[in-house]
């Protein structure tokens, strides 16, 4: 497909704009006119009518006309020219900080003011501050604006004006001929509109569009360009599935000895879950080539054991296998558990972290090098270019949605010598909704362990108000009186080190475990936060395994990879502050041993909605995938996969979850296009991903 010049050509050839606009338009990854055609408003501002004053409400932007009765300057806090407005429904306060003689000079009784911004609740009535405004002079005012006004993002020394300005040449230029193909025209559903008549109505909304639904993004030009959007997104990962497949990679067959006998030592029963999930794994190592599977289990599932298996199959074929996990905490809970039930095997195991002395280092990679280690662990130590493992057959990473695209890729680049790749396998125990999971990962295969092993027991989660911090106390002593233990989480470190909701910082770990050793002489109780010395945090940990501390207070460090049985009870400080997954996943320590366990959330008054709906919903469900869903409505895509910092996943203006109707049509049409006009898909991903393809290759 030959792309339309329009698609192309640079933003210099749009009329008033040279190279000094164009350097700033390129900070916004602008270059061309259809990149600037795709930089769509963020929201909209209605200067299409005016509002009288006196059915203005707080809260509400809108453009009002009306007299100046009085001026006066008033110097309290901070000095300010304050005007006060009438027109006849109301009256209205216009207060300006920053003025000189100019406004002084135009603010005289008498005079017409337009004015456009926030109305606010001032101490007499409703009052704008620092709003757009204009005099009007004798006899007929100016038009009002014939369209919604769109706001845009915006970057230093290139503001809205400048944006709307060029973006209405680049509209003009897309009126007078076609500019940009309609490579999604003929599959798009038949209720939405053509692709020029949305990007017109996204970009200059008419008078009575419905401003609600292009807020929302429930608008058909919404819907119609989010189709596109999804369509792009969607070709450009089953591309790279594609690629991928036509890789080479080793056909790791394992040794069917090595797996019974692995499986004949465990202490536990595999559930049917597991069963199928390491079928499944198992079938994908045997090809020729990559495996790219992403096996998804709930808090507890059991995800480790497959991990063995699958590594087993690595090394029982003569291959490496590496796991990586985000944090220090983690890796050393595989590692503890791996060499546990490998080591006997005759599998010999390394570990690689940031806290090895440089000596331990390099004997390690030396080791790893030299092939005498066949399964690695560690954290982003593993990333380090002098680290190389020479057969490396199987990448396992833990926790995907904690690492970087790009550090994904590093790691299957390790295994990469110019003829095979390593097989990946990609495991969260942040389930995944499946509206998302097929759009994010349409690359990937997915196994899910939807059971939990035998024993686990349910947690009951009740959510308190802290001025009831004396029962929950209180709750906290009877249970270590009973030979329990508990967790105490709170989300800092210490007081003031960062703002949550509201500006409340959340309260200090340090600080908590002296409170609570002060109100319970009697309990033994530890502290458990980053910023401890690798050896500290070993110790602190041990002596709460070991059962020789009955409370440890501790920081989010211990959301994932502790395994304490006797633990039954956790608290969780500011539970406010914290995402549904995380608290899902805090909550995941404890119901682990014989006791009926209990998660309490502790907040402090008053919630605001978001935080209400977060502690609801984690009361009144433990099923991961239903917590989800929920917070995929409540925080979005980018950070519910992680991918906020990353880059990936970063819609403009889809939204998998409000768009699922939409996903059908998208995955065959996407399949469509890849069968019988690759050339399409090569122009709708630059369109809409830019250079950012690569990023799904991870």
């Amino acid at each position: 497909m030959t792309r339309p010049a329009g698609e192309t050509a640079p933003v210099t050839a749009l009329p008033g704009v040279g190279q000094a606009l164009a350097a700033r338009l390129e900070r916004l990854g602008i270059r061309t006119i259809a990149e600037l055609l795709f930089h769509l408003p963020l929201r909209y501002q209605d200067r299409t009518r005016t509002t009288p004053i006196g059915e203005l409400v707080a809260g509400q932007e809108a453009v009002v006309e009306a007299n100046v009765e009085h001026v006066e300057v008033v110097r309290r806090r901070r000095r300010a020219l304050v005007a006060h407005l009438a027109d006849g429904t109301g009256g209205l306060t216009l207060r300006l900080f920053h003025f000189g003689a100019r406004q002084q000079s135009q603010m005289t009784p008498g005079a017409r003011l337009r004015l456009y911004g926030e109305a606010r609740r001032g101490q007499v009535g409703l009052e704008m501050v620092h709003p757009e405004y204009h005099v009007l002079g004798q006899g007929t005012a100016p038009p009002l604006a014939d369209a919604l006004t769109p706001v845009y993002p915006a970057t230093e020394g290139l503001g809205q004006a400048a944006l709307r300005r060029v973006t209405g040449a680049a509209l003009a230029r897309l009126e007078q001929g076609e500019l940009l193909a309609d490579i999604a025209g003929p599959a798009v559903p038949g209720e939405l509109p053509p692709l020029v008549e949305a990007l017109r109505t996204v970009h200059r909304p008419p008078p009575g569009a419905a401003i609600a639904e292009l807020a929302a993004g429930t608008h058909p030009a919404c819907r119609r360009l989010a189709f596109e959007e999804l369509l792009a997104h969607h070709a450009s990962l089953r591309r790279l599935r594609q690629q991928a497949r036509s890789q080479r990679a080793p056909a790791l067959a394992g040794d069917a000895q090595l797996l019974a006998r692995f499986r004949a030592g465990l202490p536990f029963a595999l559930t049917p879950a597991q069963e199928r999930a390491i079928g499944e794994i198992l079938r994908d190592l045997a090809a020729s080539h990559p495996m790219l599977r992403l096996l998804q289990g709930d808090v507890g599932s059991g995800k480790t054991v497959v991990a063995a298996c699958a590594a087993l199959a690595a090394i029982g074929t003569g291959w490496q296998g590496m796991l990586m996990a985000p944090t220090e905490v983690l890796a050393e809970q595989h590692y503890r558990t791996l060499a546990d039930w490998l080591e006997p095997l005759g599998v010999r195991t390394g570990w690689l972290t940031g806290r090895l002395t440089a000596g331990a280092r390099r004997q390690e990679v030396a080791a790893i090098a030299a092939g005498e280690r066949d399964l690695v662990i560690g954290t982003h130590a593993l990333f380090q270019r002098d680290v190389e493992l020479p057969r490396l057959g199987l990448v396992i990473i833990d926790e995907q949605h904690r690492f970087g695209v790009h550090q994904r890729l590093a790691l299957r680049e390790k295994g990469d010598h110019g003829e095979r790749v390593p097989h990946q396998l990609i495991m969260t125990a942040t389930p995944i909704p499946r509206t998302l999971a097929m759009t994010a990962y349409a690359d990937l295969d997915t196994s899910v362990i939807d059971a939990l092993p035998p024993g686990r027991r349910p947690v009951k989660t009740a959510v308190v108000s802290a001025g009831r911090r004396a029962e929950v106390v209180e709750r906290v002593a009877v249970a270590c009186r009973e030979g329990q233990q508990v967790y105490w989480v709170c989300p800092r470190i210490e007081e003031g080190e960062s703002e949550g909701e509201g500006g409340r910082a959340g309260r200090a770990a340090i600080e908590a475990a002296e409170w609570l050793q002060a109100e319970c002489p009697d309990l033994r109780v530890g502290v458990l936060h980053g910023r401890l010395r690798a050896r500290e945090k070993e110790a602190e940990m041990a002596r709460f395994q070991a059962g020789d501390s009955d409370v440890l207070v501790a920081t989010t460090v211990i959301e994932v990879g502790v395994d304490v049985p006797n633990a039954a009870l956790m608290v969780i400080e500011n539970a406010e502050l914290l995402g549904l997954s995380q608290l899902h996943q805090l909550r995941g320590r404890v119901g682990r041993g014989a006791h009926d366990s209990v998660c309490i959330l502790l907040y402090e008054p008053p919630l605001s909605e978001h935080g209400r709906a977060r502690l609801t919903t984690l009361r009144d469900t433990s099923d991961g995938f239903r917590i989800a869903e929920r917070d995929l409505e409540l925080r979005g895509p980018g950070e519910v996969l992680g991918t906020r910092q990353a880059g990936a996943m970063a819609f403009r203006i889809a939204d998998p979850m409000r768009d699922a109707a939409l996903l059908p049509r998208v995955r065959e049409t996407a399949d469509q296009l890849l069968a019988e006009d690759p050339a399409a898909v090569d122009a709708l991903v630059q369109r809409w991903l830019g250079a950012g393809e690569r990023y799904g290759e991870a």
